[in-house]
């Protein structure tokens, strides 16, 4: 009995399904190699840094001994992790006592005042951290709200930028630590109040931030808007926009790349002022602690000061990721290429 032959038609339709397969798993593994490239270099290149570091470390003396490897790191970033579970175990038998004194207190006369007294003990490197984070992002959103307007109103008015413009460049290149002496002494004449909200330690780190975060915000914004289609503005004219319609409308969306440009290096040179301005301000943050590790001087001085650095890193890295990701929220271009 003869079979009969497969039709041309149901061929190519299982040579269509193969083809389809064939893509499919082509593109899965192309995903699969990308990721996995994407992934291994940055290990390999962390290995490598380790390696090297762990390898040099013990070649180099200093006053308080050997360089810290990263075993030796490691072993104090632990040890910070357990003293801030030994503070906080404190704090919290200190509002206990308080708790039992008190109620002890009204249970003898009800109309007894009480109160709870903060806990005063010494803040852990992780306590540090939260104020750094708090100080820079005050800093931060201060200089924000002062830098976007301005570049806006710059950027859209070529008299008003020819007036600001001198300033920007004079005051631009100024340290931070030109800026926390004049900023401490207007603070301190300025701010005087038996019960103040803020100390003035914060007052002086956030300000000098501020100070030094405008500028990179304010140029950026104002290219950005200076650059805005000529097109788009003609139709604004024929629309017969008003002067905020058009700015939401047209400019902001259209400058958004460059403001954000301009906030992701502020908030980057904001990170690295604040390390600075709180050790000569003593604000109880990441740059004091690397003071009072430096003026300790023990033999696990070294290595605490580079579980600082690394976190100061480490944070810098993931405030400007946190920006990027911002950008990728608010930017009309989707499919832009963001790095």
């Amino acid at each position: 009995m003869n079979t009969p032959a497969p039709s041309i038609t149901a061929s190519f339709s299982s040579g269509d399904r193969f083809a389809r397969l064939h893509d499919l798993f082509r593109a899965l593994f192309s995903k699969l190699e990308l990721s996995a490239r994407a992934l291994l270099v940055p290990m390999l290149g962390i290995g490598f840094f380790l390696l090297l570091w762990g390898l040099s470390a013990p070649r180099v003396e200093t006053s308080l001994g050997q360089l810290p490897g990263p075993a030796q790191v490691w072993q104090q970033a632990r040890v910070l992790f357990e003293e801030h579970q030994a503070g906080r175990q404190e704090a919290r038998e200190f509002y206990a006592r308080q708790e039992a004194r008190n109620a002890e207190r009204l249970a003898r006369d009800p109309k007894a005042e009480v109160k709870i007294r903060p806990y005063t003990g010494k803040p852990s490197f992780f306590d540090q951290v939260l104020t750094s984070l708090g100080t820079v992002a005050s800093g931060f959103l201060l200089a924000s709200l002062i830098a976007i307007p301005l570049g806006v109103l710059c950027g859209m008015s070529p008299t008003l930028y020819a007036a600001i413009n001198p300033f920007v460049q004079l005051f631009k290149p100024v340290s931070p630590l030109a800026w926390l002496p004049i900023v401490t002494m207007v603070v301190s004449a300025a701010y005087v109040t038996p019960d103040p909200l803020f100390a003035k330690s914060y007052l002086n780190s956030a300000i000098t931030v501020t100070l030094c975060c405008l500028w990179p915000t304010v140029i950026n914004t104002t290219v950005g808007v200076a650059s805005v289609s000529k097109d788009l503005l003609n139709v604004s004219r024929v629309l017969r926009l008003g002067f905020f319609t058009k700015t939401l409308k047209i400019i902001l969306p259209w400058s958004v790349p460059m403001i954000f440009t301009g906030l992701r290096l502020s908030l980057g040179i904001g990170w690295m002022v604040l390390i600075a301005a709180e050790m000569l301000a003593q604000n109880p943050g990441l740059g004091k602690f690397v003071w009072d590790e430096f003026q300790n001087g023990s033999s696990n001085s070294l290595a605490r000061i580079m579980v600082a650095v690394l976190t100061i890193g480490f944070i810098g890295f993931l405030l400007d990721r946190g920006m990027l990701l911002l950008q990728r929220h608010f930017t009309w271009d989707k499919s832009a290429v963001l790095r």
